[in-house]
């Protein structure tokens, strides 16, 4: 009984020793002991070993199936025909995962089996395809074995590109999209995000043939394009790729003007502004305004592309205007040309001013020299066509006895002519000397406007002639005057 046991645990011993040497790498270090099939000649071309793996054909399936690989059988002879072998040296110590080769007549496989020769191993090589994986076959020569070198993947993973048009772009605008840089994609996939993380309409499937899409957004905001590919086993790699893109918010247009019940304005500047409008995510770069009348007839424009966007304007009549700013930023969206980008005011005219004049003249009877200066009133009736002036002050004569000083007063309209004027009326004159009497004059004036001031001033220079009228005792030779004088209205 003892002796039994013995046996036992020796062969159990050995056969765990057979195991085990048997999953041990091979070393063969000589190939034609045990051909597949014999190849006569020692350089055989690759039209022989097609034909010798064509004429083995039961042999090759019948190897397949003890290697593990009954699938390869039938591509390999299919795709044997049409292979392209290459010429390649094995390097020693390169380890095959299985070789056919025959003993005693029967095909056998031995399974990593280690090239251990003292030479690199001439062999033919040659690829087969099958369920995406390239197997790489060698035939040593000139024993005509076959097998296996490596296998690797027939079809990389798909590497994901995705180009969009622009980073930036205007609400409505179009969009393209772009993955055609993919590589080893057969199908992709892209996806719109909002900020908030939410899709945007639906993912929009393509293909290499048909790699590009067109999108328009119509909410400006910051968005993110996810885009994914698959390779033709519909393997996913990675992440996918992404992008991220805005769509442009509108500026926001702002309005300041001086006044709008602009009393008192006529000549005088007005300043319209528009250097609150801003842009959320990006600048303004320029301001359009435009001045129209009660009629909304245009009367005046302009654009500003510097900041701080203002214009300053200043009315020649008075009446009801509007004005009205559009803004643009800098992707060209515009912004404002109503409310409150477009506000109505009036302009009024001042009519009553007040005036100082004087000058040199001369008096009738030996035509003496005389200076003076009047202070009065000026009243526009019609601006820039009829005024009325009322103005009084002393002339003082340049010579003494008889002559005295004297005061004077005129009560005129006043005419225009653009620059030009006429004016007429009444005046009053006390005694020049005291032998003579005072009274009422008849004046007339003729002149020109010299400048204009910003707010309203004028400056002008005319004649005058007084004479004396419906008082007795003043005669004309004896009364009239002659006064050049300078005005200022203001």
């Amino acid at each position: 009984m003892k002796n039994k046991k013995l046996i036992l645990v020796v062969i159990g011993l050995l056969i765990a020793l057979s195991v085990n040497t048997w999953a041990e790498t091979k070393k063969i270090d000589q190939m034609g002991r045990y051909p597949f099939a014999r190849v006569k000649g020692n350089v055989p071309t690759q039209d022989v070993m097609k034909m010798l793996v064509t004429r083995y054909a039961s042999d090759l399936k019948y190897g397949f199936e003890q290697a593990g690989y009954p699938e390869l059988y039938e591509p390999f002879l299919a795709q044997l025909s049409a292979a392209n072998f290459t010429e390649k040296s094995i390097p020693v110590g390169t380890v095959f995962p299985w070789m056919l080769f025959r003993s005693k007549g029967k095909v056998q496989v031995v399974k990593e089996v280690e090239w251990a020769g003292k030479a690199p191993l001439d062999v033919y090589s040659f690829t087969v395809t099958k369920d995406f994986k390239n197997y790489e076959f060698v035939m040593p020569r000139p024993c005509g074995n076959v097998a296996l070198l490596n296998v690797v993947e027939a079809i990389p993973p798909c590497i994901c590109d995705l180009k969009v048009s622009a980073a930036k772009v205007n609400v409505n605008d179009v969009i393209t999209l772009d993955m055609s840089g993919s590589q080893f994609a057969t199908t992709m996939e892209a996806t719109i995000y909002d900020a908030a993380g939410t899709m945007v309409g639906q993912p929009q499937a393509l293909t290499p043939a048909n790699p590009k899409w067109e999108v328009k957004l119509d909410k400006p905001g910051d968005y993110v394009i996810k885009a994914k590919c698959a390779n033709q086993r519909g393997e996913q790699t990675g992440p996918g790729c992404e992008y991220k893109f805005h769509v442009n918010l509108p500026p926001v247009c702002k309005l300041d003007i001086t006044c709008t019940d602009c009393k008192d304005y006529v000549g005088k500047p007005i300043v319209f502004d528009a250097s609150g409008s801003n842009d959320p995510d990006g600048s303004i770069v320029k301001a359009n305004f435009e001045v129209t009348d009660a009629k909304g007839a245009v009367i005046d424009s302009f654009m500003d592309s510097e900041a701080p966007f203002t214009w300053e304007k200043i009315f020649d009549a008075e009446g009801d205007y509007t004005v009205t700013v559009t803004v643009f930023d800098d992707m060209g969206v515009a912004a404002g040309g109503a409310e409150p980008c477009r506000i109505p005011f009036k302009v009024s005219q001042k009519k009553l001013f007040f005036l100082v004049e004087g000058g040199p003249g001369l008096l009738r009877g030996t035509y003496t020299g005389v200076v003076w200066a009047r202070l009065g009133l000026l009243y526009k009736i019609s601006p820039d066509s009829l005024d009325f002036i009322l103005s009084f002050g002393p002339g003082i004569p340049v010579q003494g006895a008889p002559w005295t000083m004297f005061v004077m007063g005129n009560a005129l309209l006043n005419l225009h002519a653009g620059p030009a004027f006429v004016a007429g009326g009444l005046g009053f004159s006390t005694k020049d000397q005291e032998t003579r009497k005072g009274g009422i004059d008849l004046v007339g004036q003729v002149g020109v406007e010299l400048f204009k001031g910003s707010n309203s001033q004028v400056g002008s220079i005319f004649g005058e002639l007084r004479a004396p009228v419906i008082t007795s005792g003043r005669s004309f030779d004896e009364n009239h005057k002659l006064l050049l004088g300078f005005r200022y209205i203001f």
